[in-house]
């Protein structure tokens, strides 16, 4: 009898074992590396050389470095709001069976699933000015056709539209934060005569709370991680470095320049940098939601 219940307690543990193997292997033994390198010289060929402090005297004084942070950053405040709002407002769309809905759910996820080369080259496509269908949708409905990704003015928000539809993650986590919520709430707001917007903001606003925390700090984290690969598809970066992103920078120097101190240094950075916007974030909703004991 002990010897069964004491396998039943490994159960979990054995099952997480590829999971953990993986999160070391790909995940916290590359950052170690990285963090060791990050104070070296290294050019991927040769002994690295330990020069301290130095490379992040580097990337303080290179102009590029901080164009590419305020990139990501400006890409963040856009984004992360947009997506997390267009996930609410299909959740709430589609948290009720019914005709169809099934098949809406999955369209909504469906371009979660495309790989991000191929989905970045229809947009490349989409949003072309001459022969894309989203100018000549735009003027027929009397709104102006920007050059979207050759114009500096509209390639971040071009980057960001993309990003808009890629959101059957949050989509799935705020349905199932929907069925959470007891139905015999809703029907005591009803008997006490709430109108739908109340209800939305008494109940199902403040119970979804730690659901939408919980994504935006998601979305935070893999927005600077994300940018990459439509950046290097669509744009290069460009134009005028208008989506110069720091997952991108972070390639150029490590790969182009061969300077892997340098980018590691960066990244490191930009660690720091999400750190301290989750902190920030958590400190903004700390307490909103509910507790359940």
């Amino acid at each position: 009898m002990n010897s069964l219940a004491r396998s039943r307690r490994l159960q979990p543990y054995l099952f997480l074992t590829p999971y953990l193997m993986g999160a070391l292997l790909l995940v916290v033994l590359p950052a170690g590396v990285s963090f060791v390198i990050a104070f070296t010289r290294y050019s991927g060929m040769g002994r690295p050389v330990f020069v301290g402090w130095q490379n992040f005297q580097w990337v303080k004084s290179d102009l590029l470095f901080w164009v590419a942070l305020i990139n990501s950053l400006l890409y963040i405040l856009q984004a992360v709001p947009l997506r997390i709002l267009g996930a609410l407002g299909l959740a709430l769309l589609y948290s009720r069976p019914g005709r169809a809905t099934g098949l809406y759910r999955a369209a909504i996820y469906l371009p979660t699933v495309i790989p991000d080369t191929a989905y970045a080259l229809v947009w490349t496509w989409i949003l072309n000015p001459f022969y894309g269908p989203l100018n000549p949708a735009l003027r027929t409905l009397g709104l102006p056709a920007p050059s979207w990704l050759s114009d500096s003015a509209w390639a971040l928000p071009a980057i960001v539209l993309a990003s808009l539809f890629q959101i059957g993650e949050g989509f799935v986590i705020l349905l199932a934060g929907l069925r959470h919520i007891p139905r015999e709430t809703y029907d005591a707001a009803r008997v006490d005569g709430a109108n739908r917007w109340q209800t939305f903001t008494a109940i199902t606003l403040p119970l979804l709370g730690p659901w939408l925390v919980l994504l935006s700090v998601r979305d935070v984290v893999l927005s600077f991680q994300s940018t990459f690969t439509p950046a290097y598809i669509m744009t290069r970066g460009g134009p005028y470095y208008a989506t110069h992103f720091t997952p991108l920078h972070i390639y150029e120097t490590a790969f182009d320049g061969m300077h892997f101190g340098e980018a590691a240094a960066v990244m490191l950075m930009v660690f720091i940098v999400t750190i301290i916007l989750v902190v920030i974030l958590y400190n903004l909703v700390e307490g909103w939601g509910f507790d359940e004991d």
